[in-house]
Protein backbone atom coordinates (compact mmCIF):
# COMPACT_ATOMS: atom_id res chain seq x y z
CA UNK A 1 0.00 0.00 0.00
CA UNK A 2 1.50 3.34 -1.05
CA UNK A 3 1.15 5.48 2.07
CA UNK A 4 2.00 8.67 0.19
CA UNK A 5 -0.97 8.10 -2.12
CA UNK A 6 -3.24 7.35 0.85
CA UNK A 7 -2.01 10.48 2.62
CA UNK A 8 -2.73 12.57 -0.49
CA UNK A 9 -6.22 11.09 -0.73
CA UNK A 10 -6.90 11.72 2.96
CA UNK A 11 -5.63 15.30 2.70
CA UNK A 12 -7.94 15.87 -0.28
CA UNK A 13 -10.85 14.58 1.79
CA UNK A 14 -9.79 17.00 4.54
CA UNK A 15 -9.82 19.92 2.12
CA UNK A 16 -13.46 19.18 1.33
CA UNK A 17 -14.61 18.70 4.91
CA UNK A 18 -12.65 21.67 6.24
CA UNK A 19 -14.35 23.91 3.68
CA UNK A 20 -17.79 22.43 4.46
CA UNK A 21 -17.61 21.95 8.24
CA UNK A 22 -14.69 24.12 9.35
CA UNK A 23 -11.35 22.97 10.72
CA UNK A 24 -12.70 22.21 14.20
CA UNK A 25 -15.36 19.76 12.99
CA UNK A 26 -13.73 18.36 9.84
CA UNK A 27 -12.22 15.33 11.59
CA UNK A 28 -15.72 13.91 12.16
CA UNK A 29 -16.57 13.98 8.45
CA UNK A 30 -13.16 12.63 7.49
CA UNK A 31 -13.47 9.76 9.98
CA UNK A 32 -16.93 8.87 8.69
CA UNK A 33 -15.81 9.01 5.06
CA UNK A 34 -12.75 6.80 5.66
CA UNK A 35 -14.85 4.36 7.74
CA UNK A 36 -17.49 4.02 5.02
CA UNK A 37 -15.51 4.12 1.80
CA UNK A 38 -11.96 2.94 2.41
CA UNK A 39 -11.08 -0.72 2.13
CA UNK A 40 -9.96 -2.25 5.48
CA UNK A 41 -6.40 -2.59 4.13
CA UNK A 42 -6.32 1.13 3.36
CA UNK A 43 -7.65 1.97 6.82
CA UNK A 44 -5.08 -0.33 8.42
CA UNK A 45 -2.25 1.32 6.47
CA UNK A 46 -3.24 4.86 7.46
CA UNK A 47 -3.79 3.85 11.11
CA UNK A 48 -0.36 2.19 11.21
CA UNK A 49 1.22 5.24 9.59
CA UNK A 50 -0.19 7.58 12.24
CA UNK A 51 0.88 5.23 15.02
CA UNK A 52 4.42 5.01 13.69
CA UNK A 53 4.96 8.54 12.36
CA UNK A 54 2.39 10.80 14.02
CA UNK A 55 0.95 13.36 11.63
CA UNK A 56 3.70 12.54 9.09
CA UNK A 57 2.48 14.45 6.02
CA UNK A 58 -1.16 14.49 7.07
CA UNK A 59 -3.29 17.52 7.79
CA UNK A 60 -4.04 17.79 11.53
CA UNK A 61 -7.72 17.05 10.90
CA UNK A 62 -6.78 13.82 9.11
CA UNK A 63 -4.50 12.70 11.92
CA UNK A 64 -7.28 13.43 14.45
CA UNK A 65 -9.77 11.48 12.33
CA UNK A 66 -7.44 8.51 11.98
CA UNK A 67 -6.82 8.40 15.72
CA UNK A 68 -10.58 8.02 16.17
CA UNK A 69 -11.03 5.19 13.67
CA UNK A 70 -11.99 1.76 14.98
CA UNK A 71 -9.63 -1.10 14.22
CA UNK A 72 -10.52 -2.60 10.85
CA UNK A 73 -11.29 -6.32 10.73
CA UNK A 74 -8.35 -8.63 10.21
CA UNK A 75 -7.76 -9.47 6.57
CA UNK A 76 -7.43 -13.21 6.02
Amino acid sequence: MDIEHLADMANDIANFFESELGKEEAHKGIRLHISRYWDPRMRRAIIDHVRQHGDGGLRPSVAAAVRGLPEPPAVT
